[in-house]
């Protein structure tokens, strides 16, 4: 990896989500020149593009959008990647507004148009100290819905096959988070049968698991799920259930 590529993996990565191309463009300039990487689109839809390809730390968002509105990204984004930095810039002044920004979108700051660009980047500035101090939190997320499972940084998101979502569901709630590799196995069992999937494709099934784990963590991190001599396997990171 290059000098170049090492160090814009440690800046600030922003989305900037405004119809206002003028708007659009003044954001985007001001926010480069102060050393983010800086991607922008006028609509849900375009972040979602933007999404599927960068991993984004923070996203700034206007409510009025074509087709999906900002609200609704907001919520989005906040059940989908909990630790992410969402600051709305909004022409709504009205205190409705501004509570359902807070508690319905999860944003971090609602700020009123028009937003001062300094002000901007210090709100920026911010949010990313509070990103680097979660980032030391070891917490995932694991969507049921979605088959997902979000680490605490933006780019730690795993997708999982339903046995995999399986094992990590009965792990969570056992006590210890461990379980018997039987116990494990019969949770595969056909409906219509008392048949079990074997030790053996217990024991690659976790093993991909590891392996889309270790592929999101840092170096030297504890291993996700480690085997128990004489038992079976047990969940050593935090997970909770998102929705």
């Amino acid at each position: 990896m290059t000098q170049e590529v090492q160090d814009e993996s440690q800046r600030i990565s922003v989305a900037v989500v405004e119809d206002d191309p003028m708007l659009r463009q003044e954001i985007e300039i001001h926010l480069r020149a102060h050393g983010m990487v800086v991607h922008s689109t006028n609509s849900a839809a375009g972040l979602d593009d933007i999404m599927a390809h960068e991993a984004i730390n923070f996203f700034l968002i206007d409510l009025n959008l074509p087709g999906e509105s900002g609200l609704s990204l907001c919520e989005r984004l906040r059940e989908s990647l909990p630790q992410a930095g969402i600051v709305i810039c909004s022409g709504r002044t009205a205190l409705i507004d501004r509570i359902a920004g807070y508690k319905q979108g999860g944003a971090d700051f609602y700020l009123t148009k028009p937003v001062s660009p300094d002000e901007l980047v210090l709100v920026i500035d911010s949010l990313g100290r509070r990103l680097k101090k979660s980032a030391t939190d070891d917490r995932w997320s694991l969507s049921l819905r979605e088959r997902t499972l979000q680490g605490p940084l933006p780019e730690q998101k795993l997708e999982l096959t339903v046995r995999e979502k399986t094992v990590l569901v009965a792990l969570m709630q056992a006590k210890d988070n461990t379980l018997d590799s039987g116990l494990l196995c019969s949770l595969f069992g056909d409906a219509n049968s008392d048949r079990s999937i074997s030790k053996h494709a217990l024991e690659e099934l976790v093993a991909r698991l590891r392996k889309k784990f270790k592929a999101v963590q840092a170096e030297g991190c504890e291993q996700a799920i480690k085997s128990v001599w004489g038992v079976g396997y047990q969940l050593c990171i935090r997970v909770n259930f998102v929705h």
